[in-house]
C-alpha cells in the first residue's frame, strides 16, 4: 500500500457491465486493487459492442477495463456459478449492475455473498434504484438525462431539449460509486462486516444538477453568469460572473454605456432580459475574430475560451505541457489512442496493467490457476463451455 497504489492488496470482483460500474472498478485497478472482470462468453461486457470495433474493443470497453484482468465465464451454468464463488473467496469488494432481481435469480445477491464473505463492501449499480415503479425498467445513459430534467435544461436556440452526449449521467454514477466505496473502505478498519452499497444513475443524474435544481425550484429561474457567442472565424464562451465582469467586457466590446444600462446592471437584470443581451453582444462579439477576443479579455482577465474540437483540444500547448493526455497503445487498435490522466494519480503507461484493456477471456486461464485450478481441470471447463479463454 502505498500513496501510488493505496488499494494495494484489495481483490476486487466486477460483474458489471456498460460504462458506470465498469469505470467504477477501473478506478479502484489504478488504484492498485486486483480487479478481475467477469465476462459472458462470446462478445463479453456489452460495452465492448457500442461504436466502433477494434478487435474485441470499443472505446467504451478501453476506458472502463484498464488495469483489469478478465475471466469469461457461463454465468447461467452450474459449474460457472462455481467458477465464481472460487473467485469471491477473499475478495473484498463486488460490483454488480444487473436490473434489480436478476443477480437474486443467478445466486450472487448481497445476502448469499456475504454470507460467505462477511467483510466482502457489495455494490450495486442501477438505473432507477432497487425499488420503486420504475425500478425494473432498463435504463441508460440518456433516459436518465430526459428523466432528471437534464435534457430540458440544455435547450439549444432551436428550443429543443438536448442529450449532453458524453454520457455524463454513467461518468457521474462512476464517481459517485467510487466515493462511497471508497469511504467504506476506509470505515471498514474499524467494521466486523461489510455492507451492501446502491448506486443508481437516477440518484448521480439528481445530485450532478444539485444546484440548478434548487435554483429553478426556490424561484422558477436558472444561473445564467456565461454565453456561447459566434466570432468572426469561430464559436466562444465569455462568463461574466460578477458586476465588474460586465463593466469590463463592456469596455472590450467598445460599448461602455451598456454598463449602466439599466436593463443589465446586475447579474438578475441581464437574466431577466437575457433576449435584450444576447441581441446587443451577440453582434459585437460576431464582429471580430478568436485573436482579437482572446487579447481584449485577457487584457481584461475576463474568464474565456475558444470552442475547441476534440482534435483543436488534444493540439493545444497547455494539454501538451500539463501530460494531459496518454497516449496508449492497446490490443486491435494499430496505432496510438489518446487516453486522459487520471487527476491525482500516477500516468499510465504502454505495456502495464494499468494501461492495457484486456481482451474477453485473456486471463481467464491465469485466474482460475491461480485459484486453485489444475491444468487438467481449465482445460475440461474450456472444453465444455464453462469458461473461454483467449488462444
Amino acid at each position: 500500500m502505498s500513496y501510488d497504489a493505496p488499494f494495494a492488496g484489495l481483490k476486487v470482483v466486477d460483474l458489471s457491465q456498460g460504462i458506470a460500474g465498469p469505470y467504477c472498478a477501473m478506478l479502484l485497478a489504478q488504484h492498485g486493487a486486483e480487479v478481475i472482470k467477469v465476462e459472458n462468453i462470446g462478445e463479453g461486457d456489452w460495452a465492448r459492442t457500442l461504436g466502433t470495433r477494434y478487435g474485441t474493443h470499443s472505446a467504451f470497453s478501453i476506458i472502463g477495463n484498464l488495469g483489469k484482468k478478465s475471466i469469461a465465464v457461463d454465468l447461467k451454468s452450474e459449474a460457472g456459478k462455481q467458477v465464481v464463488w472460487r473467485l469471491l473467496k477473499g475478495a473484498d469488494v463486488f460490483l454488480e449492475g444487473f436490473r434489480p432481481g436478476v443477480i437474486k435469480r443467478l445466486g450472487f445477491d448481497y445476502d448469499s455473498i456475504a454470507a460467505r464473505e462477511p467483510r466482502l463492501l457489495y455494490v450495486s449499480i442501477s438505473g432507477f434504484g432497487q425499488t420503486g415503479p420504475l425500478s425494473e425498467r432498463p435504463a441508460m445513459d440518456p433516459v436518465l438525462q430526459a428523466y432528471t430534467g437534464l435534457m430540458n435544461e440544455n435547450r439549444g436556440e432551436d428550443g429543443i431539449p438536448h442529450r449532453v452526449p458524453v454520457i455524463v449521467v454513467d461518468m457521474s454514477t462512476a464517481l459517485y460509486a467510487f466515493q462511497a466505496l471508497s469511504a467504506a473502505l476506509y470505515a471498514r478498519r474499524d467494521e466486523p462486516r461489510g455492507r451492501y452499497i446502491d448506486v443508481s444513475l437516477m440518484q448521480a443524474a439528481t445530485a450532478l444538477q444539485s444546484i440548478r435544481l434548487m435554483a429553478s425550484y426556490l424561484d422558477g429561474s436558472t444561473i445564467r453568469a456565461s454565453g456561447v457567442f459566434k466570432t468572426a472565424d469561430g464559436w466562444m464562451t465569455i462568463a461574466t460572473v460578477t458586476d465588474r465582469d460586465w463593466r469590463s467586457l463592456c469596455a472590450a466590446m467598445e460599448r461602455p454605456e451598456l454598463a449602466d444600462d439599466p436593463r443589465f446592471a446586475t447579474l438578475a437584470a441581464r437574466t431577466a432580459n437575457v433576449a435584450a443581451f444576447y441581441a446587443v453582444v451577440e453582434p459585437a462579439i460576431a464582429a471580430h475574430p478568436w485573436t482579437v477576443w482572446s487579447e481584449r479579455l485577457t487584457k481584461a482577465r475576463l474568464m474565456h475560451e475558444r470552442v475547441n474540437s476534440y482534435a483543436d483540444f488534444l493540439d493545444q500547448p497547455q494539454v501538451r505541457e500539463t501530460g494531459l493526455i496518454q497516449w496508449l497503445t492497446q490490443a486491435g487498435l494499430n496505432r496510438e489512442i489518446p487516453v486522459p490522466a487520471l487527476p491525482g494519480m500516477p500516468r499510465q503507461a504502454v505495456g502495464t496493467l494499468r494501461g492495457t484493456a484486456p481482451a474477453t477471456g485473456e486471463h481467464t486461464a491465469a485466474l482460475l490457476a491461480e485459484h486453485g485450478y489444475s491444468a487438467t481441470e481449465i482445460q475440461k471447463l474450456i472444453a465444455e463451455g464453462v469458461v473461454a479463454a483467449v488462444a
